[in-house]
């Protein structure tokens, strides 16, 4: 009988023969189990098996909580804003984790984010870039029209990922295309990464210092984990940086950049700023060119300084470089400075009552049989919420009061 022994250079495979109990985790579940969340336990069937009511109750505290986080403070916020939309564009973004890939979903998040930004940030301009195999290109110029990016953020859907992104090259091409905005107006910058690491052809905290001294606020949302350069550069510009786990998630930290952020001490004095309000050409049977394309074009605006054409407000004249606006684009821009009261949050002790925005009437008079009995366990129903104003004291259900603060920006009432 031969007894074989093992040398200790050779290689062997460590068998773990503690039995199924080794593997379990602390929670007393299996490794395999702990990635998911067990988010089915939560809704529970009503007597007559429909779960409607818990869907909804969850709904409604999301919409609650996210009520109890609207920042509703009277501070000094910048209403023209110049925005450089940074996408990472490498391998990276090819991991299905957010189905199909990352980058599909940032993709269709960043065409949503545009049109709301220019909905809330109407007389703010706005620029794309890419970075992917070490480089960064500009995808789009400074403009206001939201279709000039949305057209040209699909078009990027449909390239090939390759390579590594180059944070350095991102922020040193946005911070050169800022450097023309005027002095009066926010600079920023809000990058969407996928990729743990960077290929940079220089020192990036020498782009640190510059972004810095040009007083550019850097943003940035990841999707894989927090990277410790990026994070730095966002908290050193007055940035707000975070990681998103999945696309909901995603699209929450891109949309809570678009209310304009409040003005530091540096910014925070008052200039006059002039700005003109064009006219509409009148259409004629010869199309003219436009400043902005060079098309030729029926209709358009003149610039009441130089009186050139220009295809779509607001925007700067190419040819004197006066800010033309519309009236309607200024009032909505100053929401943000005074924006409406929250809502106060009343018990259901009114047995009913009407919604004040819909006209929808609810009842609270089953309130002590509105708990059923499913499977020896008490599932209570979503009661509706009211909330009043504080100055005209009218009632609101819970989406009117969402889309009064969201939208609207006006108590109807009031």
């Amino acid at each position: 009988m031969v007894k074989a022994s093992i040398d200790e250079d050779d290689d062997y495979i460590d068998i773990d023969d503690t039995g199924p109990e080794g593997l379990k985790g602390a929670d007393g579940g299996y490794a395999w189990e702990e990635e998911y969340k067990r988010s089915w336990d939560v809704i529970q069937e009503d007597a007559s098996g429909s779960i409607q009511s818990s869907v909804s109750g969850l709904s409604e505290l999301q919409r609650k909580r996210r009520r109890r986080q609207r920042d509703t403070a009277v501070v000094q916020r910048g209403i023209m804003r110049h925005v450089t939309l940074v996408i990472d564009q490498s391998e990276a973004m090819g991991v299905r984790d957010m189905p199909p890939t990352r980058m599909h979903a940032a993709m269709g998040i960043a065409e949503q984010f545009v049109a709301e930004f220019f909905d809330q940030n109407p007389i703010s301009q706005l620029s794309v870039i890419g970075t992917r195999d070490g480089l960064a290109e500009k995808v789009t110029e400074l403009s206001s029209n939201p279709m000039d990016h949305v057209g040209a953020l699909r078009n990027r859907a449909q390239r090939d990922l390759a390579g590594e992104p180059s944070l350095q090259n991102a922020l040193e091409l946005a911070m050169h295309g800022l450097r023309r905005a005027p002095t009066h107006g926010l600079r920023e910058i809000i990058c969407v990464l996928g990729s743990l690491t960077t290929c940079d052809p220089g020192d990036i905290e020498q782009t640190l210092q510059a972004l810095c001294h040009s007083e550019v606020r850097v943003s940035m949302v990841h999707l894989a984990a927090e990277v410790h350069i990026c994070k730095r550069i966002c908290k050193l510009t007055g940035g707000i940086f975070a990681v998103a786990v999945d696309s909901d998630n995603l699209k929450d930290a891109l949309f809570e950049l678009i209310p304009p952020p409040p003005l530091t001490s540096g910014h925070a004095t008052a200039d006059m700023v002039r700005m003109g309000f064009p006219i509409k050409a009148r259409a004629t049977e010869v199309p003219t060119p436009c400043v902005c394309h060079h098309e030729l074009s029926f209709s358009g605006y003149l610039c009441p300084r130089c009186g050139s054409k220009i295809c779509s407000l607001p925007t700067d004249c190419d040819v004197c470089g006066l800010s033309l606006v519309s009236a309607p684009h200024l009032a909505r821009s100053y929401h943000h400075l005074f924006p409406e009261e929250n809502f106060i949050e009343l018990s259901n002790t009114i047995l009913s009552h009407t919604c004040f925005g819909c006209g929808v009437e609810w009842n609270n008079s089953t309130t002590n049989s509105d708990i059923k009995s499913t499977n020896q366990k008490s599932v209570p129903v979503a009661l509706p919420s009211k909330y009043q104003c504080p100055r005209c004291k009218q009632l609101f259900c819970l989406e009117c009061d969402i889309f009064i603060h969201d939208t609207l920006h006006n108590c109807p009432g009031c």
